[in-house]
């Protein structure tokens, strides 16, 4: 088996680390590349990596996860480097953890941990804290015994099994289980607010921003919303859900929400924990799903956020693949692997604004497909609900006669609903008629094609 060593003995300060994981035989990449994302994750948790190495097999150990030789090879290389830890690019079992550290004598992360430490650092709000704990509650539950070995074996008296230690284990584990009850309990009141939230505006036309960490979700949101939200170069900068309205060309105004960025082997207790947090996209009319299209992973990225999606049940919502940091490609044509994946997918560049305008035309495409077009008659007892019409409809023309204003509407089922409901009525052929086409000579201002606004 082909085994790969990069050692970095110019670190800066802090808890250096090496990292090291598996990659499939056969696969070409050096160490440094085939662990790029995981040394970005080290560096977000505040990890300095010292160094990387990779083994080239199947199928991990299923007791020591590397290979006993590539084992020896690891301590030795922390021993070299004097690393105060190793991170490891897969989720281990306990007992894989547990032969790791006793081969090399200083803590062994895994994946797991490792974004599970990140969340908890850039949790903010208190549904987000909840969210983590919960996540890390459930992740250290299997982890409880190999922390406890020391005294397993110890007896709490003449005739007695077990002893301090399986006393100790217990406690911890009934604590930890209390808690996990507790959280979950709020997480899930959190979770009913969130959806009667969104069952409260249903008229609305909502766009959630869904994609790769890092791949510029919430700079497109401040660019369209102005909505201040913190826009970093790092994973995952932000993990709370914002809604903001976006007004669109020619008037409409619908929601945008900016959601939890996503990654690859993330672990499944953070995706069933943040499932109040992504209500917004699993209830939206409309994803955009981001990827850095300047990514040389980015087709695996697109395929990770497919899986993702499939598992809130959310892979069938209709969306528009955004390829964002087109100012990073060298050439438009090195996108053409992503358009044989996607092929209505729209390149932009957030920093720059190129493509903003295929991405509106792209939306405004989709809402057109989902929404009703009709000509309704709202009388003028009922002219206090143009503004609404003209903030949540698209209004492609207006003219005004005796009974009312003759409105052309392309509207949410929702909405016309409740138009409806509350005294406008679909339009008659002979009032229909009376309209002047929008190009006729001497209708004045009465006839405003094209939004209305």
């Amino acid at each position: 088996m082909k085994n790969e060593n990069i050692v970095n003995t110019r670190s800066g300060h802090g808890t250096e680390a090496i990292l090291f994981g598996l990659v499939p035989m056969g696969d070409p990449r050096t160490a440094a590349e085939a662990l790029n994302e995981l040394q970005l994750l080290a560096e977000t948790a505040d990890f300095v990596p010292a160094g990387c190495m990779v083994q080239h097999r199947r199928h991990a150990d299923p007791h020591t996860y590397l290979g006993s030789g590539k084992l020896d090879e690891l301590a030795e290389v922390v021993r070299l480097a004097h690393s105060g830890a190793v991170i490891c690019d897969d989720s281990l079992t306990p007992n894989q953890a547990k032969h790791i550290e006793a081969a090399i004598k200083v803590p062994c992360i895994d994946r797991s941990e490792l974004i599970l430490q990140i969340f908890g650092m850039h949790a903010r709000s208190p549904q987000a804290k909840l969210q983590v704990e919960l996540a890390a509650l459930q992740y250290e539950m299997p982890r409880l015994r190999r922390r406890w070995t020391h005294l397993e074996r110890q007896r709490g008296g003449i005739g007695v099994r077990g002893g301090a230690g399986e006393k100790q284990i217990d406690v911890d584990r009934n604590l930890i289980r209390t808690r996990i009850s507790s959280v979950s309990r709020e997480i899930k009141r959190i979770e009913q607010h969130k959806e009667r939230e969104v069952a409260g505006r249903p008229d609305m036309f909502t766009i959630a921003l869904v994609g790769y960490t890092n791949a510029g979700k919430s700079s497109l949101m401040n660019r369209l919303t102005e909505a201040g939200v913190l826009a970093e170069n790092k994973l995952f900068s932000t993990l709370d859900t914002r809604t903001r309205p976006w007004r669109l060309p020619g008037g409409r105004t619908v929601l945008l929400t900016d959601t939890v960025g996503f990654l690859r082997k993330l672990p499944h207790q953070l995706v069933a924990s943040f499932h109040a947090t992504l209500q917004e996209a699993l209830h939206a009319d409309l994803l955009l799903v981001m990827v850095d299209g300047s990514s040389p992973e980015a087709a695996e990225q697109l395929h990770t956020v497919d899986e993702v999606l499939d598992s809130l049940d959310a892979g069938d919502l209709p969306r528009v693949t955004v390829l964002n940091k087109l100012d990073q490609v060298r050439d438009s044509s090195d996108l053409a692997p992503l358009w044989q994946i996607e092929p209505g997918a729209v390149a932009i560049s957030v920093l720059r604004g190129d493509g903003m305008d295929d991405l509106h035309a792209a939306i405004q495409q989709h809402i057109a497909a989902v929404e009703n077009r009709v000509e309704i008659l709202l009388p003028h007892t009922s002219r206090y609900l143009l503004g609404e019409i003209r903030a949540k409809a698209s209004v492609l023309s207006e003219f005004y006669t005796e009974e009312g204003c003759l409105m052309e509407l392309q509207a949410s089922p929702a909405l016309l609903g409740r138009l409806l409901a509350e005294g406008a009525r679909v339009a008659a052929a002979d009032e229909r008629a009376k309209a002047p086409a929008p190009n006729e000579p001497g209708t004045g201002d009465d006839r405003q094609p094209g939004g209305g606004a």
